[in-house]
């Protein structure tokens, strides 16, 4: 993914308009248009910028992990952040399919465990 949609996605994805993100950044709407359409590549200090705004890594915005959190924040073992990034790249539908499966998962463990 290239980081100009996912700078257009962090910000729809946060319900703002360029206007209303550009009067919060203290940017002029020209420019950050530019950088949304990939006119313009965005400059490192505004990427950091946004990473903090949006509260994601740098890795995230330049579209080199699908993962939003900011690693800075949370520690995830690599099996974990794995899954997680195989997880976000799913669609909304195969989300819940999954989400059903590891209930099930679950289920079963627990009455195994009940049986020993």
């Amino acid at each position: 993914m290239q980081h100009y949609q996912r700078i257009r996605d962090l910000r729809e994805d946060h319900d703002l308009t360029q206007e209303a993100l550009c009067k919060k950044l203290y940017m002029h709407k020209t420019t950050y248009t530019n950088y949304e359409q990939g006119k313009h590549t965005v400059p490192l200090d505004f990427a950091v910028l946004l990473a903090n705004f949006y509260d994601v890594s740098l890795d995230y915005i330049a579209g080199r992990t699908n993962i939003p959190v900011n690693r800075h924040t949370v520690s995830l073992h690599e099996d974990a952040a794995a899954v997680l990034q195989k997880y976000t790249a799913l669609t909304e539908r195969n989300k819940g399919k999954l989400e059903q499966f590891l209930d099930t998962l679950f289920e079963q463990q627990a009455q195994q465990k009940e049986a020993q």
